[in-house]
């Protein structure tokens, strides 16, 4: 399929090939769910921790005697059943992540991809640079392509001015071509590509899923 490259004004340039099996794929929300569902389990910490009976503090004699007192039996202080006791069966320090098949991962970057194509959410703009790395220079030339909605900027290459200037405009997100997020790209209301960011992700997953 063809589509327009903008300039950093916002104004049509030329036309470029992207590729349909990235850009033009059947969308597979499964493959979109198990992506995101993926992503931010990899991010949970997994530090929550209770104590059970036996690291409670506290003694650990008999409360009261076994029998005779009226009273049901009870062996600790620091029995679950009792305030300031154990916790039974809480949560304990874990790891969340885990791997998703790198097929299916694929699949989910090229279905976000058409997705956001079909919506006419993504736009493909010229390769720029941001000399000064000042984040005003950045919003003004964003701020011509997409307003002010929540944008992802696809870079071809890991260009440490531009991520300079964005580190402060809280609408923005910046990925690489063969670093994508499904987390990022589904909730983004616009995502700018760079040329020579369209012509990497042809190449990178055109033919191969």
């Amino acid at each position: 399929m063809d589509r327009k490259v903008l300039s950093i004004e916002g104004k049509e340039l030329r036309s470029i090939e992207l590729a349909d099996s990235v850009f033009g794929r059947e969308v597979s929300d499964g493959a979109i769910y198990h992506a995101v569902r993926n992503e931010l389990a990899n991010l949970r910490v997994g530090t929550a921790n209770t104590k059970t009976r036996s690291e409670v503090a506290g003694s650990h004699r008999k409360p009261w005697r076994q029998k005779g007192t009226g009273r049901a039996r009870a062996g600790t202080y620091q029995s679950p059943v009792r305030v300031g006791g154990g916790i039974a069966f809480g949560p304990r320090p874990r790891d969340y992540s885990y791997k998703m098949p790198r097929k299916m991962k694929r699949v989910a970057m090229m279905s976000l991809l058409s997705q956001k194509t079909a919506e006419d959410a993504l736009i493909v703009v010229e390769d720029f640079k941001v000399e000064s790395g000042k984040t005003r220079d950045l919003a003004s030339i964003l701020g011509s392509l997409t307003g002010s909605e929540k944008t992802v900027l696809i870079l071809g290459d890991d260009d440490p001015m531009i991520k300079r200037a964005g580190r402060n405009i809280p609408w923005m997100s910046f990925l690489n071509f063969d670093r994508l997020r499904a987390h990022d790209l589904l909730y983004g209301k616009k995502v700018v590509v760079t040329e020579s960011a369209a012509k990497a992700l042809n190449e990178f997953y055109g033919g191969k899923a």
